[in-house]
């Protein structure tokens, strides 16, 4: 039989976030006839947007790391992103903000950076240098060789083990910056980044210190028009090479005969076979809802409750009078407390009387997101998930985005109150709400290494051979670069499977 002659393999996405989209962009490219389900009236996942008084509020992620591994996508076809996105340089890539008033502008600008480090500690620049060598490694290892390569086998972990071993893999990032700063604001500075991906800095495997890494090879950036254009071209993409995404339509459940996907239904009756079906869903949704005429489902389900999942998320947007240009684009302004707060968000499960905010504010880079002489916001605040944190949102959500707007006024914006056009709010039962997040986990499984790699979702379920995983919540986990590189490993599985047929 000639390669003319073989059928059509046809494969189904659920869930178009970055994840599900680079996913079906490798399969499509390689001939697989793929289809995108959203249930949302719009793509992205977690990537969403809201158009509201002629501000666009984007839902996030908004730091762009690696933009190589999105530029993959379109060369698997010889086309350009480029031609379909601008991206915008930011710089710095973070100001860090003290309570005492004490600033750090962290870019890759060598020279500048030992100048922030030397404001902090002229000892550390050293310690700094050093730093810098052993993310260059965990990077080499964690991220180039290992990123991007499915864990199917507990065989592949052993593989893994020395360069594991080698990095101190058990130990927590906060533990080895410790080891080569000695400055208490620096060791923050180097260590608040697994935030970003879910992490707690005190318990996620130092093996993340390889950000440092990415972010200074490949900078931070930011799509114009906001990251729902970048989401908005990875879809133009995907239809261009023939794919299909069809929105506004949850899949209510995989179909299953034995250990085999069928295909899948959806909320509006819509049913259709496939060869193989990937979930770009929350896990757990997955499992226990889609999956819940199969045993498989059950017993997943029962395994995944027992395990840590990461601390959800308490969103602000606003909309104010004014240009800020001495607000960079993105801002961490601490708290009075460090170890002391993560403890609170993710063991003791209590909503903090004090809090550190990440500040978003895109229109110092591109305008565009607001009307002419006003200003786009978003200010973040980690919070534990609905497990841990067992509160009233529809309550508390009031009174928190009032906490939150105050401190973001008495560390920024005096008169923010009397400058705000619009604002909104978006807590933890929003994220269960809208994307079936468990226990409204912005992140998925917690990133600690006994939940990584092998021990985290396969990027092929091990009993249902045609059933597939892409996103946070498998291999290598949440944050852009992890979606993006989940899909090229799950891909690699699903392309090779199909071909055999």
């Amino acid at each position: 039989m000639t390669d003319k002659d073989q059928p059509i393999r046809r494969a189904a996405v659920i869930g178009a976030g970055f994840g599900g989209l680079a996913l079906a962009i490798r399969l499509q490219s390689a001939g697989i006839d793929t289809t995108v389900i959203e249930a949302r009236d719009k793509p992205g996942g977690r990537a969403y947007v809201w158009e509201k008084d002629g501000f666009t509020f984007d839902a996030g992620p908004t730091v762009i790391t690696d933009p190589d591994c999105l530029e993959q996508l379109w060369r698997l076809t010889d086309h350009e992103m480029l031609d379909d996105i601008e991206l915008m340089e930011v710089k710095p890539f973070y100001r860090l903000q003290w309570e005492d008033g004490t600033t750090f502008d962290y870019s890759n600008d060598l020279q500048q950076l030992a100048a922030e480090i030397s404001k902090l500690n002229p000892d550390d620049v050293a310690g700094y240098e050093e730093f810098s060598a052993y993310s260059e490694g965990v990077y080499t290892e964690g991220y180039l060789k290992l990123g991007h390569k499915p864990f199917l086998n507990f065989s592949d972990m052993i593989k893994a083990a020395p360069a594991l071993a080698k990095y101190q893999a058990w130990r927590s990032v906060y533990s080895i910056v410790s080891k080569y700063v000695k400055n208490e604001k620096l060791r923050e500075a180097l260590s608040f980044h697994t935030l970003l991906v879910g992490g707690n800095p005190m318990s996620t495997s130092a093996i993340y210190a390889l950000i440092h890494k990415l972010e200074k090879d490949g900078g931070v950036w930011w799509a114009k028009g906001g990251t729902n254009k970048l989401i908005a071209a990875m879809v133009k993409h995907l239809e261009r090479l023939g794919g299909t995404v069809r929105l506004g339509d949850a899949v209510e459940s995989i179909d299953t005969v034995g250990n085999r996907v069928t295909g899948v239904t959806t909320k509006s009756g819509w049913s259709e076979r496939f060869d193989a079906v990937a979930a770009n869903s929350d896990l757990m949704h997955t499992y226990r809802d889609l999956l819940s005429t199969n045993r498989r489902g059950g017993k997943v389900a029962k395994s995944l409750a027992r395990k840590r999942w990461s601390p959800s998320l308490f969103v602000v947007h606003f909309g104010v009078e004014g240009a800020w240009p001495g607000i960079p684009h993105h801002m961490i302004l601490f708290g009075p407390r460090y170890e002391g707060l993560l403890n609170d968000i993710y063991k003791s499960g209590v909503l903090p009387r004090d809090f550190s905010i990440y500040l978003h504010h895109p229109n110092v880079t591109d305008p565009s997101m607001a009307p002419e002489g006003m200003s786009t916001f978003y200010a973040l605040v980690p919070v534990a998930h609905m497990g841990k944190l067992r509160v009233d949102w529809e309550k508390v959500g009031v009174e928190l985005e009032k906490r939150v707007l105050d401190e973001v006024g008495r560390r920024l914006i005096p008169d923010i109150h009397s400058r705000i056009v619009t604002k909104f709010h978006y807590t933890p039962a929003d994220f269960g709400t809208d994307l079936s997040a468990h226990m409204g986990s912005a992140f998925s499984l917690e990133p600690i290494l006994t939940q990584s790699a092998w021990f985290r979702v396969h990027n092929r379920d091990d009993e249902i051979g045609n059933l597939y995983f892409v996103g946070a919540g498998t291999h290598p986990g949440a944050g852009i670069p992890g979606v993006v590189g989940s899909a090229r490993a799950t891909a690699r599985l699903m392309i090779s499977d199909l071909s055999r047929g």
